[in-house]
């Protein structure tokens, strides 16, 4: 049996793109456009900003024109253009499920850890759940007592798994398998969120909220690593509203 994978919760923000198109888009707003103004927005990002996305120490022309920027923050359309790229490890399907129901606000991108193409292991439970939940064999177990390998029921044979049971002739079908693995389980999952979608979930999801315990937990991780890397984009994640945007 494989070594049961590490399931510490993690948020990685990977990249953000869009800032100086997001900027530019302003300048069109307001009919101030020019190409000059345009390509010194541009030559400021790159100069300002590092490979990924984030800011650098000695940004003050970027983090003034941003601050320009999210005097409008009510016009949707303008923080469009902004895009953040995240990945997560460890949290807990139940959890990522209820993560999934944003999907839209993603336009679908956004992909998990398959239940049916990936494979999970005896006693795997997300970080949350360590020291909350056991499995019906880690209680056995820890009592000293054994099940049967296999178990005949109505003329069917039935083969012992990591989670459970499955008749013998479907034991390596993944169609079949997947449905003993529980919610506790550890799922890791990329997305990709246009910055106004992204404040929206935060709103729904963090910690003032009724989210499940662990998303909650998630999602403050994840407004560190964007007030981090950008802190203006990551203080109006809880200011924005969507109720008042006019784009």
């Amino acid at each position: 049996m494989e070594e049961k994978k590490n399931s510490e919760l993690k948020v990685h923000l990977n990249q953000i793109t869009g800032i100086d198109d997001a900027l530019v888009s302003l300048l069109m707003s307001k009919r101030s456009y020019t190409r000059e103004k345009e390509l010194m927005i541009r030559q400021m990002v790159r100069e300002e900003l590092t490979e990924q996305g984030f800011l650098k120490e000695d940004s003050e022309r970027l983090q003034k024109e941003l601050e320009k920027l999210f005097k409008y923050k009510e016009h949707t359309t303008l923080f469009r253009f902004i895009d953040l790229s995240f990945v997560v490890e460890g949290l807990h399907r139940g959890a990522q499920d209820d993560f999934d129901s944003h999907a839209k606000r993603l336009d679908n991108r956004i992909v998990r850890s398959s239940t049916r193409l990936a494979k999970f292991y005896d006693g795997e439970k997300s970080e949350w759940y360590q020291d909350k939940i056991l499995y019906t064999d880690e209680i056995l177990n820890f009592l000293g007592l054994e099940i049967p390998e296999t178990v005949d029921i109505d003329g069917a044979r039935y083969v012992k798994t990591d989670f459970g049971y499955i008749r013998e002739d479907l034991q390596n079908n993944k169609d079949a398998r997947r449905g003993l693995y529980p919610l506790a389980i550890p799922s890791n999952f990329i997305f990709k969120a246009q910055y106004p979608e992204l404040a929206h979930i935060v709103q729904h999801r963090d910690h003032t909220t009724g989210a499940n315990p662990e998303l909650k937990q998630m999602i403050e991780m994840l407004k560190e690593e964007v007030t981090d890397a950008v802190p203006i984009l990551g203080k109006h994640l809880t200011l924005m509203r969507m109720q008042n945007y006019k784009g």
